[in-house]
């Protein structure tokens, strides 16, 4: 039905979608924190599930709209795409977010973000793996891989919440010296103490939490159903616009959120969400396998399976970053945002080299 409507209708449905997902992304966000502080999650286990499936809630919503239209080349390479634009993030975080005069990941260097970016490296190489499985291994309506993603993010998830409560090092915090003043977090409890002295309640929290959810559900899936009428009209393969503009529009809650932290001075806070928020995104490989009733993974093509190569190579660069904490900004950001910045748009060149050549 949307392939017969005009460009200029299927436009201006996508932006208006993508603004939905903007505004009820930072409501969400705010209300996560809330509920978090106040129902005494925090930095636990169930802090952090909540965290990842709010953040990821157009994700969701775009990969369930994919898997159940039988259209699973968009939501893979939304998932995938949306792992190496998600980690672009932190470039605008460190161009505009900054407070200080150095750059995001040496204020932000903590040994519980390096356990984050290896389990965001841990979880696509395992989704790389798995494209070279047969089809034909599924039973029940998943596959082993699926399952190990999402045992792997729980496991990876745990050691984490160890680790913010305590690491065997002479910083029992494992973070460096001359990073952010206040603890990792903090800027949760200053809104949560805001909303105290507003007079919100955590009945009015949970509320907005859930009318900020369905908003941000049914605008992924106008933005999923919109955006495959609109690749059509300009001949653009849905892998390619779920993996770019797509996953662009997905990510405006984490731009948003990511601002807000660092002005904050929550700087690990501001990397925490973009690495927590990678890390579950293919978990939703076992979601779109269920509701599909097919071996997603295995259905990857060749630019599936770059975006995960590029995923990595991003994550990897960051998390050299906050070993070695380059203090020198370039162009208004540290070398390491720099360096991905300049490898994502090399990847994304060759990324539609790779579609051309296939089209040929």
């Amino acid at each position: 039905m949307l392939d017969a409507l005009p460009m200029t209708a299927l436009l201006a449905m996508f932006v208006a979608a993508a603004g939905a997902v903007w505004l009820a992304g930072i409501r969400l966000s705010n209300a996560t924190d809330i509920l978090s502080i106040r129902l005494g999650l925090g930095q636990a286990l169930g802090g952090v599930v909540l965290l990842a499936i709010a953040t990821n809630l157009p994700e969701i919503a775009i990969t369930v709209s994919a898997a159940a239209s039988d259209n699973v080349g968009v939501a893979v390479g939304n998932i995938l795409g949306g792992i190496a634009i998600q980690t672009v993030v932190l470039v605008i975080i460190d161009m505009f977010g900054m407070r200080e005069k150095v750059p995001l990941m040496y204020k932000a260097a903590s040994l519980t973000l390096v356990i984050e970016g290896l389990l965001v490296v841990a979880v696509l190489i395992v989704s790389i793996m798995g494209t070279q499985m047969p089809a034909s291994l599924i039973a029940a309506r998943v596959t082993p891989v699926a399952v190990l993603i999402a045992a792997i993010w729980l496991v990876g998830v745990w050691l984490i919440g160890a680790a913010n409560r305590g690491l065997p090092w002479h910083d029992k915090a494992g973070d460096a010296p001359d990073t952010q003043e206040k603890p990792k977090g903090h800027s949760q409890s200053e809104r949560n103490k805001t909303s105290d002295r507003s007079g919100v309640s955590t009945t009015r929290a949970a509320f907005d939490f859930l009318a900020a959810a369905v908003v941000t559900l049914a605008a992924g899936v106008i933005l999923e159903r919109s955006g495959e009428a609109i690749a059509k009209h300009i001949g653009m393969t849905g892998v390619l616009f779920g993996a770019t503009v797509l996953a662009a529009a997905t990510s405006l809650p984490e731009v948003s959120t990511g601002l807000a932290s660092a002005k904050a001075g929550d700087y690990q806070l501001a990397v925490s969400d973009i690495f927590g928020g990678n890390a579950f995104l293919p978990v939703l490989f076992l979601l779109a396998t269920v509701i599909s009733g097919k071996a997603v993974l295995p259905q990857a093509q060749k630019t599936d399976i770059y975006l995960a190569g590029l995923g990595v190579l991003l994550t990897s660069i960051y998390l050299a970053g906050l070993i070695f904490r380059p203090k020198r900004k370039v162009l208004g950001m540290g070398v390491d945002s720099l360096t991905v910045l300049v490898f994502y748009i090399i990847g994304t060149c060759g990324l539609f080299a790779i579609a051309l050549i296939k089209a040929t």
